[in-house]
């Protein structure tokens, strides 16, 4: 049977709206996975019989992430928060790990992973780094690959890719910075910004801060073998 993915939408309490990219579902799709997108529930029973049905979580991309989550106050530059969705998705991650199912994020959902399991982040990258960065939000289009991200070796992004280089899209000014518990940095970008994390003891746990989910859709290998492994990975 085709594995149940749940994926987060994007919450805006105040317009009452839940919205997926059509790219996350494509993506997921075309791996071979069921997407259902989760909705915004607060009764711990109704998390638990949620968490319970899906085979995976996968955790789209988004707005800034409510620093006090990591014991910071807000940065001057630190963008749009939405802590009810902050909240509602470290619940989901700490249920799903310790059910021991795969996790797939990108871009917020990279940081978000991280941040439920300890890790903190930059608020900011360009404020919040001395030296020179690449520019990490592109003016280019979506699914375009405008930076590399170096593999570290024995890591699941190097299986997965074959490869210790990879070509990737960029659309974020935040990054994570310390490694959360059982996390550790699997790829980063030439300038030293964090662009991949995975679990040290977990069979699929992953977070990637580009966005394969544009690169795939426009039928590109590496984000294609991606979703591939991430899909196969529900099945067991």
């Amino acid at each position: 049977m085709n594995p149940v993915i749940g994926i987060t939408p994007s919450i805006e309490n105040e317009s009452n709206l839940h919205f997926v990219s059509a790219d996350h579902i494509a993506a997921i799709k075309e791996a071979g996975g069921v997407p259902i997108v989760l909705p915004f529930v607060t009764s711990e029973l109704q998390l638990n019989r949620m968490v319970q049905m899906i085979d995976g979580l996968y955790l789209t991309g988004g707005n800034s992430i409510d620093p006090t989550f990591f014991n910071e106050e807000p940065h001057p530059k630190l963008g749009e928060i939405n802590p009810i969705r902050d909240q509602y998705e470290v619940q989901i991650i700490r249920k799903i790990l310790n059910l021991h199912k795969p996790i797939f994020g990108v871009c917020r959902g990279c940081q978000i992973l991280n941040v439920a399991l300890g890790g903190d982040m930059y608020q900011d990258i360009y404020a919040q780094n001395e030296g020179d960065l690449l520019q990490h939000e592109q003016c280019a289009p979506q699914s375009h690959a405008s930076h590399f991200v170096y593999v570290s070796d024995g890591t699941l992004l190097r299986e997965i890719t074959g490869r210790t280089r990879i070509k990737v899209n960029s659309r974020h000014h935040q990054a994570n910075r310390k490694p959360g518990k059982g996390i550790w940095i699997c790829g980063k970008a030439s300038d030293g910004v964090v662009e991949a994390i995975e679990g040290k003891n977990d069979p699929f746990v992953l977070g990637v801060q580009w966005h394969p989910e544009n690169m795939a859709r426009n039928g590109e290998s590496i984000s294609k073998k991606i979703y591939a492994a991430f899909v196969q990975s529900c099945k067991y």
